[in-house]
Formats: C-alpha cells, sequence, structure tokens
C-alpha cells in the first residue's frame, strides 16, 4: 500500500460510538443475505447470517486515500456487524467497513485482502487492487473485498492515541537522552490510547486474533463455504491465525512478504533494521554511477541526518526532524520503483530542502494534506501490544536492547535512531496479550503459497520460509528488492498466483521469479 502511495506521490511531483459514521444524509443500497455458509460457531448466528446493504463508498471517505479511491463507480461499500469480544457475542457490537468489486464472469467465490500494517485500510487496497487487476482471470472470477480491520480507517470505534498537534510535535521533538524521559513519554502514550480508543474493552480486542474471526464472520456473510485470502506483510499473520483458527474453512490462502509466526520481536527488529541496510546498499549502487544523484555514498547520508539532529530544517510552517528523514529514506526503500524518487529527495536536502523527504514521511506516518492523521501508527501500536508478551522486566529490556545493538553493530538505520534500554507503551499497557509467537497448529489446512522476496527490507527472506514450512504449505521465490509482490504486474509471479487461486494448482517446487 504504502508503495502504491510514493508512486502516486511521484506522479504528483512531476506534474507540478461504535458505529461507521456516513456524512450527510443516509444513502440507500442494495440488500444482500447470502449467509450463513459453513459452520457456525455457538451464539454467533445473527452475526453469520447478517444482511449487508452494499451502497456508494465515497460517504465513507475519511482521508486523502479513501477520497482518492473510493470515486471508483465499479466499487461498493457495507458495513459488517461483529462481537467487539467474541465471548460475549449478546454484549457490545462494533463495525468493521468492507469494499467489494464484483466479478465480471462466472464466479469462483470472494477474494478478501488486507495488505499489512497493522493498521492500513485494506479497502483503500482493494479499490487499488482493483484497477490493477482490471481485465485479467482474477478480476473475472473473484469478487475483490477488502475490510478496514477492527480500530482501523472506517471500522468504528477507531484507535486514537495522539492528536494531530500532538504527532506533528512529536515528530520534531529531540530524541530523549534518558531512560526515564523515553519511558514517561511511553507511559503518557499507553494512557491516552485508553481514554481516546474507548476503553480498555476496546483495547483488549484489536488483536489479530479477533481479526481472524471477523474474518470468517466475512467468508460466512459473503456467501462463501470457503476462504479465499490475499495478506500481505502483516496481512500474513492474519491468514496465519485464520487458518489455525479456522483450517476447515479455508480454501486458498496467498501469503506475500511473511510474518514468521516464531519469530520474538528483537530478532524481528534485528532482521528489519538489516533488511533495510542492504535495501540502501542495493540503492547506493544504484546510485553512484547516476549524475543526478548528489548524495551517492553512506557517509555523505550520515553527514546530512547528523546536521538535522542539532538543528530540524525549517519546510514552510513545518519542521524536517532526523527522525523524519530517517522515515522518509526507508519509506522510499520499500521499492526499487522509489528508488528515483529518493535520489531527488536527497539531492534537494544537500541543496537545504527538506520538503520531498517531509513528505516521504508524512505518507508513511498517515498524515494527510490537510494536517489530520489516519489511525496507522496507533492501531500499529495498538496491535502489537496485544499480539506479543510485553516486557516489564528491565533486565530483560536492556538484553534486548544489548542483541539488538550488537546484531546490528555499523548498521545505518540503527546508528540514526539507536535504541534506548527503556520500558516501551506496551509494558504500561491497560491490557494483557492474547497473542504470542508459536508454531503454528493447522491440522487440516489445505495447501498453501507463501511468496517470499530475497531482497525484501521489511519481512526478511527467511520469513517466508519458515512460514511455508511452518504451514506446509508451498514457497514461491521472488528475486527483487522490494516488499511483496503478488497482483503488482510481475507476470511470473502474478501466473503463478492465479493459477492457484482459480484452479489451486500450486506451482512447481521451488520456483524462483526474477524481477
Amino acid at each position: 500500500m504504502l508503495r502504491r502511495r510514493l508512486m502516486l506521490l511521484m506522479v504528483v511531483a512531476a506534474l507540478s460510538s461504535c458505529s461507521a459514521q456516513v456524512s450527510g444524509n443516509p444513502v440507500s443500497g442494495d440488500s444482500e443475505t447470502l449467509g450463513p455458509k459453513g459452520p457456525v460457531p455457538a451464539g454467533l448466528d445473527r452475526f453469520y447470517g447478517q444482511t449487508l446493504t452494499w451502497r456508494a463508498c465515497r460517504p465513507l471517505a475519511h482521508d486523502d486515500e479513501s477520497k482518492r479511491t473510493f470515486n471508483d463507480q465499479g466499487v461498493k461499500c457495507a458495513l459488517l456487524s461483529v462481537p467487539l469480544d467474541y465471548t460475549k457475542p449478546d454484549a457490545k457490537t462494533i463495525t468493521i467497513g468492507l469494499l467489494r468489486k464484483q466479478a465480471t464472469g462466472a464466479k469462483v467465490g470472494s477474494l478478501v485482502i488486507n495488505p499489512g500494517g497493522p493498521g492500513v485500510s485494506g479497502m483503500t487496497a482493494a479499490a487499488s487492487i482493483a484497477g490493477k487487476i482490471e481485465g485479467t482471470e482474477l478480476a473475472e472470477k473473484f469478487d475483490l473485498v477488502g475490510f478496514d480491520p477492527r480500530g482501523i480507517g472506517v471500522s468504528e470505534p477507531r484507535i486514537r492515541c495522539l492528536t494531530d498537534p500532538e504527532m506533528d510535535s512529536d515528530r520534531v521533538e529531540p530524541d530523549n537522552t534518558t531512560v526515564a524521559e523515553e519511558e514517561t513519554e511511553n507511559k503518557d502514550f499507553a494512557a491516552k490510547c485508553a481514554e481516546r480508543s474507548g476503553g480498555a474493552d476496546v483495547l483488549a480486542n484489536v488483536g489479530t486474533r479477533d481479526v481472524a474471526r471477523d474474518m470468517d464472520v466475512l467468508r460466512s456473510v459473503l456467501g462463501d463455504e470457503k476462504l479465499n485470502y490475499v495478506g500481505y506483510s502483516y496481512g500474513t499473520r492474519i491468514g496465519t491465525a485464520y487458518a489455525e483458527a479456522f483450517p476447515g474453512n479455508v480454501r486458498a490462502l496467498v501469503l506475500d512478504g511473511a510474518v514468521d509466526p516464531l519469530e520474538d520481536p528483537v530478532s524481528q527488529a534485528i532482521g528489519q533494521i538489516t533488511g533495510f541496510d542492504k535495501a540502501l546498499d542495493a540503492y547506493l549502487a544504484w546510485c553512484a554511477p547516476e549524475e543526478s544523484c548528489a548524495v551517492k555514498d553512506e557517509t555523505r547520508l550520515r553527514q546530512l541526518l547528523e546536521g538535522l539532529k542539532k538543528q530540524p530544517l525549517e519546510v514552510g510552517a513545518r519542521k524536517l526532524s532526523a527522525s523524519d528523514a530517517t522515515t522518509g529514506v526507508a519509506a522510499a526503500l520499500y521499492s526499487d520503483e522509489t528508488w528515483s524518487f529518493l535520489s531527488g529527495a536527497l539531492t534537494a536536502l544537500a541543496k537545504g530542502d527538506g520538503s520531498q523527504l517531509l513528505l516521504l514521511a508524512d505518507l508513511y506516518l498517515g498524515r494527510d494534506t490537510d494536517g489530520s492523521y489516519t489511525s496507522t501508527m496507533a492501531a500499529l501500536v495498538a496491535v502489537r501490544c496485544v499480539d506479543e508478551p510485553r516486557i516489564t522486566d528491565r533486565a530483560k529490556v536492556e538484553d534486548a536492547t544489548r542483541r539488538i545493538i550488537e546484531g546490528t553493530k555499523d548498521s545505518f538505520m540503527s546508528a540514526t535512531d539507536p535504541p534506548l534500554p527503556a520500558l516501551d507503551s506496551c509494558a504500561f499497557w491497560a491490557v494483557p496479550n492474547t497473542s504470542e509467537p508459536h508454531q503454528p497448529k493447522v491440522d487440516g489446512l489445505p495447501p498453501t503459497l507463501v511468496i517470499s522476496t530475497t531482497g525484501d527490507p521489511a519481512t526478511p527472506y527467511t520469513a517466508g520460509v519458515n512460514l511455508a514450512k511452518a504451514l506446509g504449505g508451498r514457497l514461491l521465490t521472488y528475486e527483487a528488492t522490494q516488499h511483496t509482490v503478488f497482483m503488482q504486474g510481475d507476470k511470473c509471479v502474478d501466473d503463478a498466483g492465479t493459477r492457484y487461486l482459480v484452479d489451486l494448482t500450486l506451482p512447481a517446487d521451488g520456483l524462483r521469479c526474477k524481477g
């Protein structure tokens, strides 16, 4: 999703309550009752068999991305009702936003997608992907369906932590120099999340475990006996959780840019820092012979960022901090398609213009053109805090910090944003975790397809290898430097994924596609 946003940004630069709130008067739509389908857990009949009303998406648009993508006349939106707490199905309910582009021919079923994050809108992602696959066999045979996971985007209640001014201020504040200062800030953040998101009961039920259960309700309501699903990045964790909870309800799973189900947070952090460093090396190797590149080596890049640590750069009424500059660089390393834009942004920075790097950071952090923020960053923290065990033992925090520093010695990302041995926000979270890394138990799961990219900066290639093994699935290797690939125009990968989704024919064992 970020990659698509960055490509749009380059074009622009080159050319110069617990229910969703719908603006304006209620809009009539087409009511549809297709469920219940497949097994229905006890006490959930009214959710699995509910009626959906499909209507124009535009009234649900709430940020820059949805305002662009929801204008497509070929898509329709609806609101799904699910329990806030599945152990209390007769208590409080919440709403999940849905977007659908219907199949153009003889339908195999629905194809549900999640673009990752956690915190990224599946509705806007589905609208974007629908345009990319128009005229293909997938568009002909599947209704493409995106949903905003609970707490995100159109879904309500939405996770909220910092106000827009607080987010802006946080981005330009100097890095905390002491553990105590860092912990005070993290504790304050956790308290604001609980206060502004609807209370502890909301935060306790926003984890991947709960999203997987929502997805089974969605499967039934869409009229599908079995689920067809494509998950990118963190979306692979949702797919894995679904496979474990409902293995018999799966028809096909494509998991692209995998999260290792067994990897602990420290190892994951080391893998990501190392991955982005390798992507930076690849970018600089590409940049070196290019005349348009003013920043051709890591030494010069570090010098520029050190200058920003001493004095943030004014960009109109705002400022570019070293933290934002690092975020902007990382954002552009998700795909080699955005390297040319990064080159221009760094060239501008060397001349005292930080506007392009600030735009990159804004896109990554979910800041819209009107200065408001999406729920992406808040949801990312909220989901992580209930998906992984909290660490409150200071000795363990110090050991984790030491491991990260030693495991990423001399790396660019670690040097520009060194970790402090401080308790993070999750240590002060209002509710306990509901999941943790573990070996999935997926007896009865049909064959799945895992796609892993050799130069993926965000989810290392080995994570895909490990996930395929854990699920007993087939691994497809993509040789390139980018994060995720399926349904993005690579013929080799798209053909393999299409045959699997349409015919359930897996690609040849050991298949490698080259970017």
